[in-house]
């Protein structure tokens, strides 16, 4: 008799590294082995000081760190003591309505703050934060379909944002290093990594066509980085 293994549903939300408990760690798929390193770390007074050292955990992957990323939201300290006073303080207040545009209206995903943001319908505090820190992180969106990063649905949400100028920051592939490439959602540790070796060896990149015999790049990859390379 064949037994079908039940897949647990992958919850991601917006998280601090530094006090997100274990629930909700392991609601975002991640394994108890990985979440009892994480919780090692802190106790070793391991901080993390920006999303990119989330990276240090032992067993988590590439794959799961590209994932997780755009939910990554680090507080400053001071930001941290003033939540605990407001909670320790907090009292009821009135319900209040926030605005929402009405259907039909259009936002530049590029320009739009939270507070724009949080005036779409279905759109609250953290998904307003998760697409600016994504768009941050990516350089600009030239596609609204790039929401699906972040699992957000295109067909919910696209008829409500417009991108007009479609000015994405690139980086010089002639000149990053790995450490600083790899940060860029749609570049990983190998890919970085080969770049650079291939500066080393052959000289200077004039096109992703030249990296197309490497096996860490499929053709999907090409078409999402010439968003965001240049070769000057």
């Amino acid at each position: 008799m064949e037994y079908i293994k039940e897949q647990k549903e992958i919850v991601l939300t917006p998280f601090d590294p530094n006090t997100t408990n274990s629930v909700t760690f392991l609601r975002m798929g991640l394994s108890s082995r990985i979440v009892n390193n994480i919780f090692r770390y802190r106790a070793k007074g391991g901080v993390f000081k920006k999303p990119e050292d989330f990276k240090k955990i032992y067993g988590l992957t590439p794959e799961q760190y590209a994932e997780l990323s755009p939910y990554i939201f680090i507080r400053k300290s001071s930001d941290k003591k003033k939540a605990n006073t407001l909670i320790a303080k907090q009292v009821k207040k009135p319900f209040s309505t926030v605005y929402k545009y009405p259907k039909g209206t259009t936002i530049d995903l590029n320009q739009a703050d939270t507070t724009e943001l949080k005036k779409i319908p279905g759109i609250g505090k953290g998904i307003a934060n998760a697409i600016v820190n994504y768009r941050k992180r990516l350089g600009g969106f030239y596609s609204v379909h790039q929401l699906k990063d972040i699992h957000l649905s295109v067909t919910q949400f696209a008829e409500w944002f417009r991108i007009e100028n479609n000015n994405t920051i690139r980086i010089n592939l002639n000149k990053v290093n790995i450490e600083s490439l790899q940060a860029h959602p749609y570049f990983n540790y190998y890919q970085a990594k080969a770049i650079v070796e291939y500066r080393q060896k052959k000289g200077l990149l004039r096109s992703l066509k030249q990296l197309t015999l490497y096996e860490e790049f499929t053709e999907k990859d090409f078409e999402r980085m010439e968003h965001y390379v240049c070769f000057e």
